[in-house]
């Protein structure tokens, strides 16, 4: 095996010797129902122009016998994903030899032939291939440096889902009410039981359907749609012709403080529900490990979180389209959520552990990607000032910068024209400011004609400013 030059580690092996590998060590066939056909360059589905794609995410209710094929296919998915990981791991470990999709595919269709394996083919073969493209896809993200190394699924840690692409569900629309209509999946023989909340748009043609199941068992069907979006009407000041501008200030005593001192009080769910949630998670513990009665109170448990988790979404999604809807540029700090909620260590972890509880169940980072899509969607611009602006201890008035405030500090007085502040509104009138001068900044640098950006990062400003 060659040897890497000026290191130790063995090159990755190509060529000839690669398929060999492949195809004696690792069991992967060559493509030989191909070697006959001319070679056609693959033509991607090009999206039709001002499109963008949505989920539409609905209620199901699968029969029984739906319900028992459902949850083979999820089983089926998660085991062709480890598989998948195991045998590409292996290629690399043992024979410095790269794997990916197609290479997955064709092992796929071996462990389908396969006498022990034969269960295989009670599955869709379109969805087990879309698990194996989830797996190039995390390992695409985990070769740019964005994510970790994949790891492997378990039964009852990793949320069960199976995507349906092409010919592997069938859609028919219901003529008397556009939106609605039928949904059968592969393998089966009768459409899902769907709970239309929203209509979907009228003639358009689902591109992928991803059914899941959550830990309290409720089953819901994901459709992937490409439509057009209206953006809503440009608002603008009264005072001016400049673009109406709200600065947001993300905090734990109120969920979002805008500038003009309204307050959007935070659910505090988990205080809510924190005795109840307590006293299951203790009976959960008395009850004997694979009996019903516990799996009956990992139930409740999971119930209870499912409450919580959908009444925390739809506060944030009323919250920001309401933002979105009544401004033009939309100003909040550019936190990083992952280094907030780091595990604590050492003296003081405890409300380090306290805190960290209080910042997840805010749910920030749920926020901010709400915000993020919105304004893309609806011609809005969401400005990220970069975090380590002094917005908190910042005079609004006079622009001059104070001592350091502990968190307990909700009001203070500035020392240089001696304006009394509130805490969390002088931030957000801070962050207005600041994501102005970046708006009117990068608006004054696009060429005539050209929209301004639905996203301006206060940390990426150089690159927006050269390539604008």
């Amino acid at each position: 095996m060659a040897e890497a030059a000026g290191g130790n580690q063995p090159s990755r092996i190509t060529g000839a010797e690669a398929k060999r590998i492949k195809r004696e060590a690792l069991g992967v066939p060559d493509p030989g129902k191909h070697r006959q056909r001319v070679a056609v360059p693959m033509q991607r589905r090009a999206p039709e122009t001002d499109t963008r794609q949505r989920v539409y995410r609905y209620r199901c209710y699968p029969t029984p016998t739906q319900t028992e094929q459902l949850i083979k296919t999820f089983g089926a998915c998660r085991w062709a994903y480890n598989e998948g990981l195991a045998l590409r791991d292996k290629a690399w470990r043992e024979h410095r030899v790269t794997l990916g999709f197609a290479e997955s595919c064709r092992a796929l269709t071996g462990w389908r032939n396969a006498e022990e394996t034969r269960w295989l083919q009670e599955i869709s073969s379109t969805v087990l291939q879309q698990a194996l493209r989830h797996l190039d896809a995390a390992f695409g993200r985990f070769f740019s440096g964005s994510k970790q190394h994949p790891k492997r699924k378990k039964k009852g840690r990793c949320r069960d889902s199976a995507t349906y692409v092409g010919t592997g569900f069938r859609w028919v629309e219901d003529p008397e009410q556009p939106g609605t209509g039928l949904i059968a999946l592969a393998k089966q023989s009768g459409p899902l039981r769907i709970r239309w909340s929203r209509l979907l748009p009228a003639g358009v043609r689902p591109l992928k359907v991803t059914v899941t199941r959550d830990r309290a068992g409720r089953f819901f069907v994901s459709v992937l749609v490409e439509e057009r979006i209206e953006p809503l009407p440009p608002v603008f000041s009264r005072d001016g012709g400049a673009p109406k501008a709200v600065g947001l200030d993300l905090g734990l005593t109120t969920l979002v403080t805008l500038d003009d001192g309204e307050k959007a009080d935070h659910p505090r769910l988990l205080k809510k529900y924190g005795a109840k949630l307590a006293d299951l998670q203790r009976s959960l513990h008395r009850k004997k490990r694979g009996s019903k009665n516990r799996e009956k109170a990992r139930q409740e448990i999971a119930r209870l979180h499912s409450r919580i988790g959908d009444v925390r979404r739809d506060a944030l999604d009323q919250l920001t389209t309401r933002l979105v809807r009544e401004n033009q540029v939309l100003v909040v700090e550019d936190l990083s959520i992952a280094s907030l909620v780091r595990s604590p260590k050492g003296k003081g972890r405890r409300r380090k552990a306290g805190l960290n509880r209080a910042i997840l169940n805010a749910s920030w980072g749920t926020l901010l990607r709400m915000l993020q899509y919105k304004c893309a969607w609806y011609g809005r611009t969401l400005v990220l000032v970069d975090r380590f602006f002094p917005s908190t201890r910042r005079c609004s008035a006079c622009g001059v910068v104070g001592p350091k405030l502990d968190l307990s500090v909700r009001g203070w007085s500035c020392g240089g024209c001696g304006t009394e502040h509130d805490r969390d509104v002088n931030a957000a009138q801070n962050l207005r400011d600041e994501g102005m001068r970046l708006y009117e900044l990068v608006a004054s640098a696009l060429p005539a004609g050209r929209a301004v950006p639905s996203i301006i990062r206060a940390s990426e400003m150089p690159d927006v400013v050269l390539t604008a």
